[in-house]
């Protein structure tokens, strides 16, 4: 056969091959045997092995799997990838849509609505009729880039009609069938089960093996249609239908809805139907139906407010309370923790819930022995809800706090309600220091978990978070450990090297300082760009900072002052960790306003200027309340004054809110 003959012979195989897919996989039908199937499919990796140069990245072979990485790549989103706001009952989904119609000087709206998917959320970007890329939300600035496993799913279609660029964003996920079957041949191989369906699908789509993305028989639903307008598209419904004649699986459980008793109904109707369908969903997603709106209505920091999740009830079981731990937290704080009699909630087992205080025990009037109600707060958090008190034999044992720490034996002290440790070499207190250096939201460190600090602390190889990056030293002990081997050492030691140039705000977050979560750690990173510069800030200067309080203040001021903290950043430094603010490379998205120096003036309409200001900060812009040579851009709304004749006469860009809602976006789910 010619290079020729191969080539057309594998674009005819190729085209018949993800039509039936097609068929199979998203229409529930087959033209063709599943015998005629895999003849056709080993014909084309025949041809492919025989004519390398000819195989595509987007061929149908590659839906087996096999492509092995050693890390995933990031990729900024072009558009945040928002999450949405949450009601939880039918007052609260009324006071809401109270508030769009009111934001749209309408009577009555109309909205799509759409079943929340417990799953994974995923963007597709598609470019000249083929998938180039596939994005986890990550923290929804920044994904990784998981195209491999992504297109082991056989109902996501690797070419479309459409030429023109878009993004589709969804949802994979696990069936219910599949996770019986996955969790029956694990327990036969003597392997921990899935907990459920999305822990499950989360897992798989993060597997550096694509082999074993594919065997694990995931799906997925698409929903949000991200640049539907430059598509000519208006209606989030059309939008949906228009995915679906470009071939994409959409969920037919939507619904057109035509005021707030349509969504009554539906909330309603999905209560009932919930347990019937094949796939997890915890709850719906109501989104106004023009996409035209969606600038009007506009977007919060965090959350758009044309579209709102309506969350299910919790699912609420019984179980009896054994009895009651605490632990101490990196910061001392005392947690008592139940320990239950094991009970599945919500899909997984549950054996340990917070009590989170004194307090809350005693008002709850929980003793242990009790029968105590129990779900999962958001499908999340399992949580106690209260003894049955009919149930109680008189054998209930009631539960004091303990006067000394389990873990050091030193006092406890009572602070507002809530009991510390204030010993600053408790051992509890080390361990949850670097289980939160390591965590998802601060360093990242793949591979250190809870199970994985706690071991070597108690090994000796780690006794607080500069020996993190000493652990290469024991590599040889930890290799004699049980559960250890040269691949997973060598894994956890690459992790624990690529932490080491995560972003400043990272390493803030890491450090534990009191009062730094994750916006005060990027705001404090942007305003000094380097550790060095931070630690010599003094707490005026701190002050001066929006965002930042006396208590805040006060707090990073100190923390800086230790001499035991100071001493960990130094032997930080020698281990060669970033110290620097690396936002221009990882914030920058294409957005118009980052970096940028914005004065508002006069009235806008679809939000205020505060608002505004919290949606242009949340995305890097630099917002000034006065005109200079140093402003770059000048947004005038209604009645604008004196700053637009100064913008004008200083030849700064004005631009009004219409166009400064065009430079903004983003989808959520």
């Amino acid at each position: 056969m010619t290079v020729e003959e191969a080539r057309s012979r594998i674009e005819e195989l190729t085209v018949l091959l993800e039509r039936y897919n097609y068929e199979y996989y998203v229409l529930n039908e087959s033209s063709v045997s599943d015998a005629e199937f895999d003849r056709l499919m080993q014909e084309l990796i025949h041809l492919e092995t025989e004519f390398p140069g000819l195989k595509k990245k987007n061929s149908p072979s590659q839906r087996v799997g096999g492509m092995v990485q050693s890390e995933f790549k990031k990729i900024p989103h072009k558009r945040l990838m928002l999450s949405l706001g949450n009601v939880f009952n039918e007052d609260e989904m009324r006071d809401w849509d109270r508030r769009i119609r009111s934001l749209s000087n309408k009577a009555e709206l109309e909205y799509a609505g759409e079943v929340k998917i417990d799953g994974l959320g995923i963007s597709l970007i598609y470019d000249h009729g083929e998938l180039q890329h596939c994005v986890t939300r990550g923290d929804g600035v920044m994904g990784e880039d998981v195209t491999a496993n992504i297109i082991t799913i056989r109902s996501i279609p690797l070419r479309v009609k459409e030429t023109r660029p878009f993004e589709v964003r969804g949802e994979v996920f696990m069936s219910k069938p599949t996770l019986a079957r996955l969790n029956e041949e694990r327990e036969a191989r003597g392997e921990p089960l899935f907990a459920n369906a999305r822990n499950a699908a989360a897992g798989s789509v993060r597997q550096l093996d694509s082999r074993i993305a594919a065997s694990r028989n995931l799906d997925a639903f698409w929903y949000y249609l991200v640049n539907a307008r430059e598509l000519g598209i208006h209606s989030h419904l059309e939008a949906l239908n228009w995915l679906d004649e470009q071939g994409f699986q959409t969920n037919h459980e939507r619904r057109a809805l035509h005021g707030v008793e349509d969504i009554i109904a539906y909330m309603r109707d999905y209560a009932e139907k919930r347990p019937n369908l094949p796939y997890d969903i915890d709850g719906l997603v109501i989104k106004v139906d023009d996409l035209d709106a969606y600038d009007r209505l506009g977007y919060t920091a965090k959350e758009p407010r044309w579209a709102i999740a309506y969350k299910f009830p919790p699912e609420e079981v019984t179980t009896r309370l054994l009895g009651i731990e605490i632990t101490i937290g990196r910061t001392g704080r005392v947690t008592p923790n139940a320990i239950l009699e094991p009970v599945r909630v919500a899909g997984s087992l549950v054996q340990r819930a917070t009590l989170n205080n004194e307090n809350f025990i005693q008002d709850k009037g929980l003793m242990i022995g009790d029968l105590i109600g129990l779900h999962k707060a958001a499908d999340v958090i399992p949580e106690v809800t209260g003894p049955i008190v009919s149930r109680r034999t008189g054998e209930e044992i009631p539960w004091t706090m303990p006067e000394n720490c389990p873990i050091c034996g030193q006092p406890l002290t009572k602070v507002k309600g809530l009991h510390y440790c204030l010993n600053p070499e408790c051992d509890s207190k080390k361990i949850e220091g670097m289980i939160h250096f390591a965590s998802r939201n601060a360093m990242d460190i793949d591979g250190m978990g809870d199970r994985v600090v706690e071991e070597f602390f108690a090994e000796g190889f780690m006794r607080d978070i500069p020996d993190i990056y000493r652990l290469e030293n024991h590599a040889q002990e930890i290799k004699e450990l049980d559960g250890w081997s040269d691949k997973s050492i060598n894994s956890l030691l690459a992790a624990i090297q690529v932490s080491k140039q995560k972003s400043l705000e990272c390493l803030l977050i890491g450090l534990g300082i009191k009062e730094v979560g994750e916006r005060m750690a990027k705001t404090l990173a942007r305003k000094y760009k380097n550790l060095d510069a931070l630690k010599e800030a003094s707490e005026e200067e701190l002050l001066a900072i929006k965002d930042v309080g006396p208590v805040a203040a006060d707090c990073i001021a100190r923390w800086f002052r230790d001499e035991k903290n100071i001493q960990k950043i130094e032997e930080l430094r020698e281990l060669h960790l970033n110290f620097e603010y690396l936002g221009v490379d990882t914030m920058d998205v294409n957005n118009y306003f980052y970096g940028k120096t914005v004065v508002l003036t006069g009235s806008l309409e679809h939000y205020s200027r505060q608002q505004m200001t919290e949606i242009l900060e949340g995305i890097g812009a630099r917002c000034s309340g006065s005109v200079s040579k140093k402003t770059d851009i000048v947004i005038a709304g209604s009645d604008a004054g004196s700053k637009l004749t100064k913008a004008q006469e200083l030849g700064i860009l004005v631009i009004d809110e219409e166009e400064a809602m065009n430079h903004l976006g983003g989808s959520g789910r």
